[in-house]
């Protein structure tokens, strides 16, 4: 077995974290942290844990913890883990972290997007980015991984085959993208409560979102092209929903293709990925629900002269938590697939 700790249990990407582990044949949940929720039992803040967790309570980290541990993974909020993590790295074989610390390559991005400098740019180099359909090779043997945004995993996967067959413009690309709203976090919000949540649609984070940067950074990698040749004007909204995730990405064709040989191509791409299903129809956010599986589709309008391609994902599964599984899955020299599910909870 390996043992495994949960710091920042307490949110919903933690919750699902829980849920993921408990199902997994090979991980054992040693602690589960919350300092916000110390003492509390897992199952009085999420009753649908109750059947696995028992009396088991969130409990304050301290490195302590780390005795006897395999695996980390932290569920903090962004620029919390900076402060723990030349400890958890001395403490622990594997990290894998879900907030966006280690996501991006320059230290000098964090300023501009995130506010603040960061605390341990030294330790940037030693991440590797987790999104196992498009850089696999970099997780065997790695021991340190920053999942991807929710916002960022959708729509590379919608992107990755025309950058890669550099079929697109990558300096006018405009992503337009819906969440739900756990996608906000557990503590409540005055933009997430229910009344004003219930029958709106809203836009927000208008040119400042801060997956802009990780997201432009995956199109420079699978396209190959320079930074300075890449632009993304990233839309991101707000549905009225629990969970799941709709990229639509608007783009300007290097030359002439038809939909039936994108369809083909993205067959082609995405043949051997147990965990991305490529549809004839417009992909849906329930159809991925509890699932660690994207769905993706493209088209090509002759009309317009633009290529539409859509991704829809679960955003606390594949976008956060089954997609941190899947890549400890792989540090740990297990079958990518173990303890996740790739079929979607319908209705």
């Amino acid at each position: 077995m390996i043992t495994v700790g949960i710091i920042g249990a307490s949110g919903f990407t933690g919750a699902e974290l829980l849920r993921l582990c408990h199902a997994h044949p090979e991980f054992e949940v040693a602690f589960a942290t919350g300092d916000s929720q110390a003492g509390v039992p897992i199952a009085a803040l999420y009753p649908s844990l109750a059947a696995a967790y028992g009396e088991q309570q969130f409990v304050p980290y301290e490195p302590s913890l780390l005795a006897g541990v395999d695996l980390v993974f932290c569920g903090l909020p962004h620029g919390a883990s900076q402060a723990l993590m030349a400890e958890l790295r001395r403490g622990v074989r594997w990290v894998v972290d879900l907030a966006a610390d280690f996501r991006l390559r320059d230290p000098g991005l964090y300023p501009q997007w995130y506010g603040e400098d960061h605390a341990v740019p030294e330790l940037l180099p030693q991440f590797v980015y987790g999104l196992p359909e498009l850089f696999r090779s970099d997780l065997i043997g790695a021991d340190a991984v920053a999942v991807p945004g929710c916002y960022p995993t959708a729509t590379a996967l919608a992107l990755a085959p025309l950058l890669q067959a550099a079929l697109i413009d990558t300096s006018s690309i405009v992503v337009n993208a819906v969440s739900g709203v756990s996608g906000a976090g557990r503590p409540p919000k005055p933009a997430t409560t229910f009344c004003t949540v219930d029958e709106d649609f809203t836009a927000y984070g208008l040119l400042t979102h801060r997956h802009t940067p990780e997201i432009e950074q995956s199109v420079v990698r699978l396209s190959g092209a320079a930074a300075a040749d890449v632009s993304v004007l990233f839309t991101p909204h707000l549905a009225p929903m629990n969970r799941g995730m709709l990229v639509t990405c608007y783009l300007r064709p290097a030359g002439s293709v038809s939909t039936a040989e994108l369809l083909a191509l993205y067959r082609s791409t995405y043949a051997d990925e147990q965990f991305v299903v490529v549809t004839d129809e417009s992909p849906s956010t329930k159809a991925c629900m509890g699932s660690n599986t994207a769905h993706v589709s493209v088209r090509s309008d002759p009309r317009t002269g633009f290529i539409v391609a859509l991704g829809a994902i679960d955003n606390l599964t594949k976008g956060a938590s089954g997609q941190a599984v899947q890549c400890a899955n792989i540090l740990a020299g297990l079958p990518e697939a173990t303890g996740l599910s790739s079929v979607g909870v319908y209705p």
